[in-house]
């Protein structure tokens, strides 16, 4: 099959996996090593300090040979003991929860509705039944471009006692604040190929020592994601499994790259192209054009922007018009791929980057 080979940066806007840079691609093909010899501890020295930064932790960050689905399933084995609430406001968010019920946990979904928020006030409601150990909740919701107030879930789930709360961050972390020690995230986890800007294969996490107590007495946390496995291989700046050692060599040159970008400069800079597509709606409805961003204002994620579109337009019919263009969005995501589309600004793409994206949307919109 032949492979399409785009020829210049700042087309590709998927809500993940992300368009990544040609010299992170060309780190890739440096030559193999052991995983268990000194320049693989070498290379895992010179990351951490980098993922610390992003993760904003003084605690080890966890590198897993996976997708982030992987260190959700692990968050749950490690960190839930009894009984799971599961916010769900998205196909991700559901995800997390059948999840935690394949385990073998018993879970009850908090379910609004896709394209909204869950809001503290929800969730101490629910937590004030005390049968709950542990809550899950997606930071930054990729199905619908909804973000979760963390932050504030965090402080709730701390007062209901013993709970511990699991956050997948999958398209929040590396594109929006998130504060893992500060905000006193129990357990924080993300995935290489979203905001990072690296291509997918590779899973990063946090665990709080409460969830490692909590892990400790787990008969039943499995093998590939015990998270004393992890704990014990970081503190020698190793992997418990077989890393996936391309890949390190890109997350090596990413994160001197973003550390020299800075969390800030980051995170304005994906809000910044997150406002032009904001802006860009409302354009396109003064033009008579009714599209629709499902976030309601105040709980938009800045890395992915899902819009309804109008009839007769479809989803893959207008990404369909785009890749004419020379350009890819994503259609809506399972029961919305039809209505609507998803536009990810995330990464290391540029708000002039974003303007010419729009730019041919609305072409698009206009034909």
């Amino acid at each position: 099959m032949k492979t399409e080979v785009r020829q210049d940066f700042g087309r590709f806007f998927l809500p993940g996996p992300t368009e990544v840079r040609p010299e992170v691609l060309q780190a890739m093909t440096q030559p193999m090593i052991g995983h268990r010899v000194a320049e693989m501890e070498q290379m895992i020295a010179r990351i951490q300090p980098g993922l610390k930064y992003i993760f904003q932790t003084e605690r080890p960050v966890y590198i897993s040979a996976s997708s982030a689905t992987g260190l959700m399933e692990g968050a749950v084995r490690n960190g839930a003991r009894r009984k799971v609430l599961a916010l769900v406001n998205g196909a991700f968010s559901e995800r997390f929860y059948k999840i935690t019920v394949a385990t073998g946990l018993q879970a009850d979904p908090l379910e609004v509705a896709w394209g909204e928020a869950h809001t503290p006030d929800m969730v101490a409601g629910a937590l004030q039944r005390g049968i709950y150990d542990a809550v899950t909740v997606v930071h930054s919701e990729t199905s619908t471009g909804v973000l979760n107030p963390i932050r504030e879930i965090a402080e709730v789930v701390r007062d209901a006692g013993d709970v511990v709360l699991l956050v997948d961050s999958v398209s929040g972390l590396g594109g929006t604040p998130v504060y893992t020690d500060d905000w006193k995230l129990d357990f924080v986890l993300t995935g290489s190929q979203k905001c990072l800007a690296l291509p997918p294969g590779l899973a990063f996490g946090v665990a709080q020592k409460n969830i490692l107590e909590r892990a400790n007495r787990k008969m039943d946390r499995g093998v590939y994601f015990d998270f004393h496995e992890f704990e014990r291989n970081i503190q020698k700046n190793q992997t418990p499994n077989t890393p996936a050692v391309s890949l390190l060599y890109a997350l090596d040159v990413q994160l001197e790259a973003m550390r020299a970008e800075t969390n800030e400069a980051r995170w304005d800079r994906h809000q910044a192209m997150a406002d032009r597509v904001y802006a860009w709606v409302q354009e396109m409805n003064d033009r008579g054009v009714n599209l629709r961003i499902l976030a309601p204002a105040g709980y938009r994620s800045p890395t992915t922007t899902t819009i309804m579109v109008p009839e007769p337009w479809t989803g893959p019919r207008a990404c369909a018009a785009i890749k004419e263009r020379g350009y890819i969005v994503a259609t809506g995501y399972g029961k919305m791929k039809e209505a609507a589309i998803r536009i990810g600004t995330m990464g290391d793409h540029t708000v002039e980057e974003t303007d010419n994206l729009l730019d041919a949307l609305t072409d698009v919109f206009s034909s």
